[in-house]
């Protein structure tokens, strides 16, 4: 089985300091919130051509813990957002085998929302009116403050 990166040109992609990432792709204005056991496997498929490979750069990377099961369970939910494309035979762990599996390594997570969903968010939950409409301090440009 073969895994690559699909789209790489077209992303913006900021790591947090926990180890998640955020993806912005471009091309269609959507952004990707990747837990770190999902940024790990993001940052793998840089480098790494099989599932194999994938895993041994997760345990590296995130934690000696990673299995294969949760390595393809990683590649399934990126492959999922068109993140990465995977040809060759199918996976072999099933759900059970990836719960049984994960031990001190959270399951992979990606959140995707459009930029017009962010927003619509954050109009209905005020951060944006809060932040416009917050009273200003009248100093003058000009004029030193006394502190």
């Amino acid at each position: 089985m073969k895994v690559e990166r699909v789209n790489c040109g077209n992303l913006a992609i900021n790591t947090m300091p926990d180890g998640s990432q955020i993806i912005r792709n471009s091309d269609d204005n959507t952004v990707l919130a990747l837990n770190p056991t999902a940024a790990a496997a993001w940052e793998a498929c840089a480098g790494a051509n099989t599932v194999e490979e994938v895993a041994e750069t997760m345990r590296r990377s995130l934690n000696p813990a990673v299995t294969e099961e949760l390595a393809e369970a990683s590649l399934l939910e990126l492959q999922d957002k068109k993140l990465v494309s995977i040809s060759g035979s199918g996976f072999k762990a099933t759900r059970r085998q990836i719960l049984a599996g994960l031990g001190a390594v959270a399951l992979p997570l990606v959140v995707s929302l459009t930029v017009g969903e962010q927003k619509a968010h954050a109009e209905h939950a005020s951060s944006l009116k809060e932040d416009f409409d917050r009273p200003r301090a009248n100093v003058p440009k000009n004029q030193k403050r006394p502190f």
